[in-house]
């Protein structure tokens, strides 16, 4: 019984993600919710309570997923480069699995920006302190860029990535031709990898060849 619980939860989950990163949390209705998950108006309301209710559990869902995810990525990954690769490769699959989940996030922090900053604040900022932190440590190990701004470099790349995720399947047309997600992802990581990683040593040169002997005269 439990997992069949746990199910219909996840349902409703999913489908108020897609649907309040579709067509806004306004627009959106819990029958139609309800709808697109299968069940009644009733079983919605009893799992949640309401609709604000479901609205904080979708953004809940998100932030628990990283909660735990950060500090896995955290110990598994080496420092330097690696350690950024495993955490925007993670960062990317997540929200490209589904793309709504990036745009229900830019949705809350347009419609709800102080509820959104405090939830930030409060539950994930000492995650991407665990980031921050790395990167320090590496600025002191001399493998890193010493005038990166650690805190800065966070939040542009995370907010790059998120908004990539959420409308560059549409941004792509202001050039031509018009790069896929995928191509900006990757451009993404090449540019954040060629801020904060020092550059690799040129090889020294080799010892320098003796000079040839002079030709001999001509008698």
């Amino acid at each position: 019984m439990a997992q069949q619980v746990d199910t219909v939860r996840e349902r409703i989950l999913a489908e108020a993600t897609r649907l309040f990163g579709s067509h806004g949390y306004a627009g959106t209705s819990i029958q139609a919710i309800a709808d697109a998950a299968g069940i009644t108006k009733p079983t919605l309301v009893y799992h949640f309570g309401s609709k604000d209710g479901l609205r904080r559990a979708v953004i809940d869902a998100v932030m628990d997923h990283w909660r735990n995810q950060v500090p896995k990525l955290m110990v598994a990954a080496s420092a330097g480069g690696p350690r950024l690769d495993a955490l925007l490769a993670a960062f990317f699959d997540f929200f490209r699995q589904d793309p709504d989940r990036a745009r229900l996030l830019l949705r809350e922090v347009l419609d709800r920006p102080q509820e959104f900053t405090d939830r930030l604040r409060h539950g994930l900022q000492p995650l991407t302190g665990l980031l921050t932190h790395a990167i320090v440590v590496g600025q002191q190990q001399g493998l890193l860029q010493p005038n990166v701004d650690p805190e800065a470099f966070t939040v542009l790349v995370i907010s790059a990535a998120l908004g990539i995720v959420a409308v560059g399947q549409h941004t792509g047309a202001l050039v031509s031709p018009e790069p896929d997600v995928a191509a900006q992802q990757a451009e993404l990581i090449r540019l954040a990898r060629t801020a904060l990683l020092m550059p690799s040593p040129s090889p020294s040169p080799g010892p320098s060849s003796p000079p040839p002997p002079p030709m001999p005269e001509e008698p």
